[in-house]
Parts: structure tokens; C-alpha cells; sequence
């Protein structure tokens, strides 16, 4: 999604001896500034780090920013996904309302957070995962104006409506500006 910016684009893996930042935040914000701040220290050039997650309003927003690590570190997504079912069942929600969120940090070569985007796709919860497609959650979740889930959804559309893209979409317009300064 990046591509269409006129720079040179690198990830961690053109550097040696990057260490993994633990997100040790209590919010999206916390924990993509955490890393966009330290993995901008460690390479000594601008970094952008992103902190994603699942809130199910009948869950008071869990699993939120500890959506990876749902149901314990080495869980596998169908039992995440499972544990997740079961709670929102037991809750007698029936609107099973929910939200991806996608927040976006953007930190100088001083490891100063300059940019923060968030993206939201609001949605509900399937009653069972259907589709193959993306990872995660998306078999459960249904995006607000589909039916299908993001799981059944091709990646181009949901390239075009995830809480990824619209926090990239931000994220772009920020840096468009910053190149053109």
C-alpha cells in the first residue's frame, strides 16, 4: 500500500541486529509509538509501526491490543477464535457489534513520534468462521456493508476498507505532505 510513495521503502529486515520492541502500552497509540520510537533509535532513520487489534463491544473492547495473545501467547487462531465465539455468545448480544482498529506511528531518525494514524472498520461478529482468506480474525468478522466475512472477502476489497488501509491511507496523505515541505 505503501508503494505509491515516491521513496525508498525498507523493513527490518535490511538491517542487522534489530530487537523486537515489546508492547508493553495499554492502547493501540501506546504500543505503535513504542515501536516506531524504538525500532527509529535502532536504524537511525524515520520508522513506521503499526499496533492492530479486535474490539467486540459486548466484551467491554477486548480482546483490543492484547488481540494476538487472546486466549494465551501460543494459541492458535481457532482456538482464539473459539474462546471469542463462546464469550460473545454467553453475553446474549445480539447485535455483536465490533471494530478493527489499526493505529499507525510514524517516528523521526531521534526516535520522536511525529505522525499517529488510526483506521476503524466497524463490523459484527459472525456466528461461525467462514473463509480462508487474510488471517486472524477475519473468518468472524463481517465488515459493516458486506455479508461475507473478511475471511471471504478477496484481498482487494478488503484492501480497500480494512482498518489497515484507511490507517495507511492517513499515513500517506502525512508523508505527501512532509515530502512536498
Amino acid at each position: 500500500m505503501l508503494g505509491v510513495l515516491p521513496l525508498d521503502l525498507l523493513s527490518l529486515r535490511d538491517f542487522d541486529c534489530v530487537d523486537d520492541v515489546d508492547e508493553t502500552g495499554s492502547t493501540f497509540e501506546e504500543n505503535a509509538g513504542l515501536k516506531a520510537r524504538g525500532f527509529a533509535l535502532q536504524t537511525k532513520v524515520m520508522s513506521l509501526a503499526d499496533d492492530s487489534g479486535l474490539e467486540v463491544e459486548a466484551l467491554g473492547n477486548s480482546p483490543g491490543v492484547y488481540s494476538a495473545r487472546f486466549a494465551g501467547e501460543n494459541t492458535d487462531y481457532e482456538m482464539k477464535i473459539q474462546k471469542l465465539l463462546s464469550m460473545v455468545d454467553s453475553t446474549g448480544d445480539k447485535a455483536r457489534r465490533a471494530r478493527f482498529v489499526c493505529v499507525m506511528s510514524l517516528a523521526d531518525p531521534d526516535g520522536k513520534v511525529i505522525f499517529t494514524a488510526r483506521g476503524v472498520c466497524p463490523g459484527t461478529i459472525a456466528t461461525s468462521p467462514r473463509g480462508d482468506n487474510g488471517f486472524g480474525y477475519d473468518p468472524i468478522f463481517i465488515p459493516d456493508g458486506f455479508e461475507q466475512t473478511f475471511g471471504e472477502l478477496d484481498d482487494s476489497h478488503k484492501r480497500a476498507i480494512s482498518h489497515r488501509a484507511r490507517a495507511t491511507e492517513l499515513i500517506i496523505r502525512y508523508l505527501l505532505d512532509f515530502i512536498a515541505v
